[in-house]
């Protein structure tokens, strides 16, 4: 199967990209079909061949998700952006004032009380046996 994708060119941290028709299953860097353009995002230069590309889009050539962003910004394609990639959320770190109990280490962690203690601010009563009225 056919795949219109983006190849890495350039220097190290100085990005430049062909848009090549190749292999899905083939190597990235390795062999391609045809070089259907090029796409420089620092200076945000973009050349296509838009004849060689229409052919291949009407051959049902699949694009990759970068590539039909690229192009549907550029108004070659028809549609709408499709997510290209995800950034995976970070764990969520624990509040600094919390205490840090180690994991194997039960003995060391504070008991927790078994009924709620009665707050300071409460008046403490003593239970009262409720008066008797002498019955009638």
């Amino acid at each position: 199967m056919l795949i219109i994708r983006l190849q890495r060119t350039g220097k190290k941290n100085q990005a430049d990209f062909r848009i090549v028709l190749a292999e899905k299953e083939a190597p990235v860097t390795k062999q391609f079909n045809e070089v259907l353009g090029s796409y420089n995002p620092r200076k945000k230069t973009f050349q296509v061949k838009e004849d060689r590309l229409k052919y291949w889009l009407n051959q049902r050539v699949a694009l990759s998700e970068t590539v039909n962003n690229l192009l549907v910004s550029k108004g070659l394609v028809e549609g709408p952006k499709v997510k290209a990639f995800s950034i995976p959320k970070k764990p969520a770190e624990k509040p600094a004032d919390a205490p840090v109990a180690p994991a194997g280490d039960a003995s060391s962690a504070p008991a927790e009380p078994a009924a709620p203690a009665a707050s300071p601010e409460e008046p403490k009563t003593e239970a009262t046996a409720p008066t008797e009225t002498p019955a009638q």
